[in-house]
């Protein structure tokens, strides 16, 4: 018997529900999956709250997993039975088996353990491209980057540290401090002691950064703004702390003609090619032994909710899976 975690309706990490469900056979264009392990984000958060609605409840949440492809649909091309995929942004990550489209799917290279790739797709992604496309990131960069002891805080110091730019990280403890310098953070600053802002300009010499990366939302705004160089980039991608509120835009003109975007991975790998070339290089990076996945936590998936409560209490470092 296959099961999910589901929820019935939103609410605290007490709506996630470990239950038997059916999983449909593969339809035109799917594939089946056994699932070895799912990836937890704040994403998964957002929906189980009802900060993103979802579009029918019951429902199934996470968004990254990997596992065996064990049953294929009419059509398919992408992958065979036996072929190791993961996939991110795709919901109904929380279950043993599952169907879903293989357009969606990428092959894992052998070097590459099911757990990693589970823990990876997400987070790593999103990396990719916050760094390569959303500012094209050189070696002259400075950027901050919030919660940088987190999943996808810790390959983006890993990844700046490989581009040869300075990344100045923010964090909520002497722990996390260490932890993010030791993959790659040029400084690191722990936000219960410290005024981030003040630091920064003193790091940078008044100079401010070219681009700050906020995942944490209403907690760090508008000191992220305060943290920019004249013209550069604020990119808020989250909101781990709440959304921030309402921007009134004059103030991006008071503070340096500063430019804003709220962007999301969904859109940058909504195309095939954009998500084989951007998995792709992630898994170069990774192979390389450029950046590794500190896989930190794992949960069995009957224990979604408690997965859910460290994740919030921000116990957790690096990545989550939730194991089958």
């Amino acid at each position: 018997m296959v099961h999910a975690v589901r929820i019935h309706t939103y609410g605290g990490p007490e709506v996630l529900t470990y239950e038997a469900v059916d999983v449909a056979a593969p339809g035109p264009g799917e594939v089946r999956l056994r699932q070895r392990a799912a990836g937890l984000n704040f994403i998964d958060v957002y929906q189980r709250t009802g900060a993103y609605k979802l579009g029918a409840l019951p429902a199934v949440l996470g968004m990254e997993g990997a596992g065996e492809v064990i049953a294929v649909g009419a059509g398919v091309t992408e992958a065979a039975v036996g072929d190791r995929v993961a996939y991110a942004m795709s919901a109904g990550g929380y279950a043993q088996e599952r169907t879903i489209a293989a357009a969606r799917v990428v092959k894992i290279p052998d070097a590459i353990p099911d757990e990693t790739a589970a823990a990876m797709m997400l987070q790593g992604m999103t990396v990719r491209y916050l760094l390569r496309e959303t500012y094209p990131v050189t070696p002259s960069t400075v950027m901050l980057f919030h919660a940088a002891a987190g999943g996808v805080g810790l390959i983006a110091c890993q990844w700046a540290r490989a581009i040869g730019a300075t990344l100045i990280a923010t964090v909520s403890s002497d722990e996390k401090a260490a932890m993010a310098l030791a993959n790659g953070a040029a400084y690191a600053i722990n936000t219960t002691t410290e005024n981030f802002v003040e630091t920064v300009r003193e790091i940078t010499r008044g100079k401010g950064c070219d681009v700050v990366y906020d995942g944490v939302g209403k907690d760090t705004f508008p000191g992220s703004l305060d943290c920019l160089r004249p013209r550069g980039l604020w990119v808020t991608f989250g909101g781990s702390s709440g959304p921030v509120p309402p921007v009134d835009v004059g103030v991006l003109s008071a503070k340096g003609s500063l430019f804003m975007t709220r962007p999301t991975l969904a859109t940058y790998i909504a195309k095939r090619d954009d998500l084989v070339a951007n998995a792709s290089e992630l898994f170069a990076m990774v192979t390389s032994g450029q950046i590794k996945i500190a896989v930190n936590q794992r949960y069995p998936l009957s224990a979604a909710a408690d997965a859910h409560r460290a994740l919030e209490a921000r116990k957790t470092t690096g990545s989550t899976v939730l194991t089958m």
